[in-house]
C-alpha cells in the first residue's frame, strides 16, 4: 500500500518529536563522592625507661698524704647516686659520705669502688709512709736485763680523753716506742709475752668501765700490731675502773687513769 507524502512527512515529524523529547529528558543529579575518611591519630609511643644513674665519686683524699712511721691519716671521701660502696685494705663497706683513720706501716694505696645499678666508679689514694732516721747505735752494749726488767723501765703508758679508745697524738708516740721496745724484747726472749691492760678513771659503773677498757686495749694493740709487733705476743684485758694509779677526784687523777698500760704474762 502506497503512502501520501503528507502522511509520511507526518510520520517522520513524529518520530523525531518522540526522539528529540527522549532526548531532553533530565539526567537524574550524580551524587557527591563520599567525605575523604577521618584520619586516624596515632598513639605516641610510651617513654623509654629512665636510665639508671651512674655513681659519682666527688672526693676522696688523704689528709696528710705523707706521714712517718707510727702517725696516722685522715681518708675523706664523699659519693653520689651508689647503692654499694667500699674501701680496700680491710676497711670494707662505708657510708656515702664519711672519713677513716688510718695506721699504715707501709707507703699504701686504698681504692674506693662506688656501684649502682648505673656502673661502678673507682678512685684512688695513697698514703706515703717514711721511715724517721734510725737512732745512732748505742757506743757501749748495755748490760743484760730481762724481758720483764725492761718492760717496768722503759715502757710508756697510752692515755685516752674521758670516754674515748681512739689513739691521741700523744699515745701515738708513746706505742711507737713500745713497740721499738717489744720487738727488742721479743727478739731477745722467744717465750716472753706480754699483757696489754685497759684502765678508767672511776667515774661511770663498772660495768660499762670494763667494756670501756676493753676498747681502750684493744686500740692499743691494734697499733702496735700495725707497726710490726706479734699480734700473738700480746693479750688484752681490761681492769676498768678497780685498779686506779691515783684515788684523787682531780682531772690529773682522772687522766692518770684512763690508760693502756704493758706488763709481763704472767
Amino acid at each position: 500500500m502506497r503512502l501520501n507524502h503528507r502522511t509520511l512527512m507526518a510520520a517522520v515529524l513524529g518520530a523525531m518529536f518522540l526522539i528529540g523529547a527522549a532526548g531532553c529528558k533530565k539526567k537524574p543529579p550524580v551524587p557527591p563522592p563520599p567525605p575523604p575518611p577521618a584520619p586516624v591519630k596515632e598513639t605516641p609511643p610510651p617513654p623509654p625507661p629512665a636510665k639508671a644513674q651512674a655513681p659519682r665519686i666527688d672526693s676522696f683524699t688523704a689528709e696528710p698524704s705523707s706521714i712517718e712511721r707510727g702517725q696516722s691519716a685522715t681518708l675523706r671521701w664523699s659519693v653520689a647516686n651508689a647503692t654499694d660502696i667500699s674501701i680496700d685494705q680491710n676497711l670494707g663497706s662505708v657510708a656515702a659520705n664519711g672519713n677513716r683513720q688510718v695506721f699504715p706501716a707501709n707507703s699504701t694505696t686504698y681504692t674506693l669502688t662506688a656501684s649502682s645499678p648505673g656502673g661502678t666508679q673507682t678512685r684512688s689514694a695513697t698514703v706515703t709512709v717514711t721511715t724517721p732516721p734510725a737512732p745512732p747505735p748505742p757506743k757501749a752494749k748495755p748490760p743484760l736485763v730481762s724481758g720483764a726488767e725492761r718492760l717496768s723501765r722503759e715502757a710508756q703508758d697510752a692515755y685516752f680523753d674521758y670516754d674515748k679508745s681512739d689513739i691521741r697524738d700523744d699515745a701515738r708516740q708513746a706505742l711507737t716506742r713500745d713497740a721499738d721496745l717489744l720487738k727488742q724484747i721479743f727478739a731477745a726472749d722467744p717465750t716472753f709475752n706480754v699483757v696489754l691492760e685497759g684502765h678508767c678513771d672511776e667515774r661511770g659503773s663498772a660495768e660499762y668501765n670494763l667494756g670501756l677498757g676493753d676498747r681502750r686495749s684493744t686500740s692499743a694493740k691494734d697499733f702496735l700490731v700495725q707497726l710490726g709487733v706479734p699480734a700473738n705476743r700480746i693479750r688484752t684485758i681490761s681492769y676498768g675502773k678497780e685498779r686506779p694509779v691515783c684515788t684523787d677526784a682531780t682531772e690529773d687523777c682522772y687522766q692518770r687513769n684512763r690508760r693502756a698500760h704493758l706488763a709481763p704474762a704472767q
